[in-house]
């Protein structure tokens, strides 16, 4: 495999230039999407340089210390973004989301550092930071979809929940359609990205690993890994966020408490 074809500077302002087309789109259709677009690109632009210049000094040091609160921080970060984006209440849900984030992160990172990669040192930050922010990365987005379906679900159809909870006697059983929507929805693109992984796309890791100069075979087998890490990662992170969450909005006589 050759050596990585570098990007210099200044094809990197070129490649700014595409942004025409969807600031064109929105413009001719009068959406407002343009500051908003701006913003996010420099934000990106920003945080993404400050991280290669952190993580430059992470790989360096390579501490198990420094490695574990950077993880900590970003799991910190995720359920902050969640408890805003889903518009929940900061006081009682951020440390269910927490707890839920935490405890996805230990199980996922234990299972494939530990008994499949193996590396030499478990927290080596070249398999530790990278694969943790990828499964977090990922819980995030599919953590927010979800949440908002089941939130949302119980928001709007508090009536069918109280029918459900009256005719069966049990919370769980009430709350149980809300939970399996929630999950459909948090789930299904993950399983539909799968399903055509290889066919429309090759995936985010493996191409930069190919980039990289690794042989496809080993980016394949990394591919796997990553792609089932990630699901698992966001299947647990949904249904902990949902099961630690109903405990605050769910009094003991199966009441709806207000949670926005």
């Amino acid at each position: 495999m050759g050596k990585m074809v570098d990007i210099g500077w200044w094809d990197l302002l070129v490649g700014f230039t595409i942004l025409v087309i969807p600031i064109f789109i929105f413009s001719f259709y009068k959406v407002k999407l343009n500051k908003d677009l701006i913003i996010s690109v420099t934000r990106m632009i920003i945080q993404l340089f400050l991280v290669a210049v952190y993580l430059e000094w992470i790989f360096e040091q390579n501490s198990a210390w420094i490695n574990t609160l950077w993880v900590l921080i970003m799991v910190i970060i995720g359920a902050a973004t969640v408890v805003k984006r889903v518009a929940l209440s900061w006081k009682h849900f951020l440390v269910p989301l927490l707890l839920a984030g935490f405890i996805s992160i230990f199980i996922i990172d234990a299972f494939l550092l530990g008994l499949v990669i193996k590396p030499d040192y478990f927290f080596d930050a070249r398999y530790f930071v990278p694969i943790t922010g990828m499964v977090l990365g990922n819980s995030l987005n599919h953590n927010i979809v979800g949440l908002t379906a089941w939130f949302d679900g119980l928001s709007k159809q508090r009536e069918l929940y109280y029918f459900l909870l009256t005719n069966s006697g049990s919370k769980r059983q009430a709350m149980l359609p809300f939970i399996q929507d929630a999950l459909k929805k948090g789930l299904n693109p993950m399983l539909a990205t799968m399903s055509v992984m290889g066919l429309i796309s090759l995936p985010g890791m493996m191409t930069g690993q190919i980039l990289g100069g690794a042989s496809p075979g080993v980016a394949i087998k990394y591919q796997v890994m990553i792609m089932l890490a990630i699901f698992v990662g966001c299947t647990l992170t949904l249904i902990l966020s949902i099961l630690f969450s109903k405990k605050k909005l769910v009094d003991e006589f199966g009441n709806l408490k207000s949670f926005r």
